[in-house]
């Protein structure tokens, strides 16, 4: 029996086939730039933001 072609069938196989691919290079991309090594003194920073005293000057 052959598969009827359908609206969801379409979209389901175009979104696993062009998509998909995209979405994983992204979150590689972004990945990537979280862990280059020139971008480590920022993330350093930002994470010691929340626990800076910067308070005084509010007082």
């Amino acid at each position: 029996m052959k598969a009827i072609p359908t609206v969801q069938n379409f979209t389901s196989d175009f979104v696993t086939t062009f998509w998909t691919p995209i979405f994983v290079g992204v979150f590689l991309a972004i990945v990537a730039y979280a862990y280059w090594p020139r971008n480590k003194a920022a993330f350093d920073e930002a994470a010691k933001m929340p626990l800076r005293e910067e308070w005084r000057d509010h007082d």
